[in-house]
């Protein structure tokens, strides 16, 4: 496990940060962690780790919105735990400072609606890529909702391209609640 990245909570019931070292990486945000561990990666992470060398990546960290392990998103949390919800900030946080200035590969796909404290998590990651160098980045057309395409079923020749997490942003939010478009986007 030389060129792991793993970080989880100590009963593996959340996992923070999956990944390789390098030194050029590709940080891919899904919503939630499945089953995948060091060496034994599902699909959407063997997707994740072809797309990033494909892209020129030396390696790739995958974070999630939200850290709860569930191989099928409707088994999240019905309300969201703010406990694990910090700590995964604080993972957040240190990747993004650590790879600065970081590409961020928007991944979620229409999985975001799952729970409605999804895109409010979001805005949370969102405030922290702020204080650092961050480049949001997409690859393929965004769903009809305008959600960035998740990374199971992608060709791997379609190109990285600049994703407007501002304005996609503002749009989840107004449609959650007006009242909650960030100020500061």
């Amino acid at each position: 496990m030389d060129n792991w990245i793993y970080e989880k909570d100590l009963n593996n019931k959340s996992r923070f940060v999956l990944g390789t070292k390098g030194q050029r990486s590709l940080i891919c945000i899904g919503i939630n962690p499945s089953t995948a561990a060091p060496n034994y990666l599902d699909n959407t992470l063997k997707s994740v780790e072809r797309i990033s060398i494909k892209h020129g990546f030396d390696s790739w960290l995958m974070l999630n919105i939200y850290p709860q392990r569930s191989t099928d998103p409707k088994g999240l949390h019905k309300k969201q735990d703010e406990k694990i919800h910090q700590n995964n900030l604080i993972h957040i946080e240190r990747i993004f400072a650590d790879n600065n200035p970081a590409k961020i590969w928007a991944a979620w796909g229409t999985l975001i609606s799952t729970r409605p404290y999804l895109k409010l998590c979001l805005l949370d990651i969102y405030k922290v890529s702020s204080k650092y160098n961050c480049e949001w980045l997409t690859i393929g057309r965004q769903t009809k909702d305008g959600h960035p395409h998740h990374p199971l079923y992608l060709n791997s020749n379609l190109l990285l391209t600049p994703f407007d997490i501002n304005t996609y942003l503002k749009s989840t939010t107004a449609q959650q609640d007006p009242d909650l478009i960030p100020v500061f986007l």
